[in-house]
């Protein structure tokens, strides 16, 4: 079935409203209202992607914290270029906070339907230890993030909401001790929308915080993400300064929480709550899944669209 972009959707509205008040002949000698929509929604679309500036060689982010080095294979989206693609061609609300860029592949573009990216974001929540990285049975941890997942989904269905299903690792958790860079993905499934979602996460430690890297894309692109994962990992460093080794117990913030709350959606103690970020994005059909799903009130505040 043919998919429409909210974009075109709006214009029809537009268009036809306009008709309407101009009082619309019986017979319209004008276009095919739905033709001229989508004609001027991928005009429009077209102008959106030709306004990105794509960047490639060594780009620093966030005011010098961390360096990506980005190939020909890819390329670099800033800030604000970022938030265009989520909110203009991917049809996400805007979220309160703005990523740090985005990571693309040349190959493909970021409107296209076999596109994806990688969400690049920081948390800036202190030094986390990585002492239990051995000790975590993340088969035990994956039966805990299900059975979350499920007693969510009564609250979800009381505000309205399509339950959501944890399927299980896409590629378990791998943690690299020598680089401090930690990998994982989930499949997800939510109601009766017929692909799977794929939950792709990167997590880099650093001094006082993490670079969180979060691929937007479907199952069918694992592959091609599992391939491109050794480089994405490569190109992105801390600067001198911001390392892991660099950090200093006397006078650094330590993180409330360790690596296996780090893959459940980072939990801070104090608050009681799981720092998480789910949009719908509904003209690409895409899901944008930062930290874990979140739970109860908080999907409503975070997801917003009903199904």
């Amino acid at each position: 079935m043919k998919k429409t972009s909210a974009l075109c959707l709006s214009l029809l509205i537009g268009w036809a409203s306009a008709l309407y008040s101009q009082g619309a002949p019986a017979v319209p000698t004008s276009p095919d209202p739905t033709e001229l929509a989508e004609k001027t929604g991928r005009e429009q679309l077209q102008k959106i992607t030709g306004s990105l500036k794509y960047q490639h060689g060594e780009i620093s982010i966030r005011n010098g914290l961390a360096t990506i080095r980005v190939p020909a294979e890819f390329s670099y989206l800033g800030p604000e270029d970022a938030q265009t693609v989520i909110t203009k061609i991917w049809g996400n609300p805007a979220s309160s906070g703005r990523p740090l860029g985005m990571l693309v592949p040349s190959s493909v573009g970021v409107a296209d339907a076999e596109g994806w990216a990688v969400i690049i974001q920081y948390e800036e929540d202190g030094y986390i230890s990585d002492k239990d990285a051995a000790k975590i049975d993340y088969n035990d941890l994956l039966k805990d993030m299900k059975q979350s997942v499920s007693e969510g989904n009564a609250e979800r269905a009381k505000q309205g909401y399509a339950p959501i299903e944890l399927v299980g690792w896409a590629t378990p958790p791998r943690y690299d001790a020598a680089t401090k860079k930690m990998y994982w993905a989930k499949e997800l499934k939510f109601g009766d929308y017929p692909e799977p979602t794929l939950n792709y996460n990167i997590r880099m430690l650093g001094r006082r915080g993490v670079l969180t890297l979060n691929a937007v894309a479907s199952m069918s692109q694992l592959a091609a993400i599992e391939k491109a994962a050794p480089d994405i990992l490569a190109m992105v460093e801390f600067k001198q300064g911001n390392r892991y080794a660099d950090f200093d117990p006397s006078s650094d913030k330590v993180a409330t929480y360790g690596l296996a709350a780090l893959i459940t959606g980072g939990v801070l103690a104090k608050a009681g709550f799981f720092k998480a970020l789910l949009v719908g994005a509904l003209a690409a059909k895409k899901f944008i899944i930062i930290g874990l799903i979140a739970m109860g009130g908080y999907l409503k505040k975070f997801f917003g669209k009903k199904e």
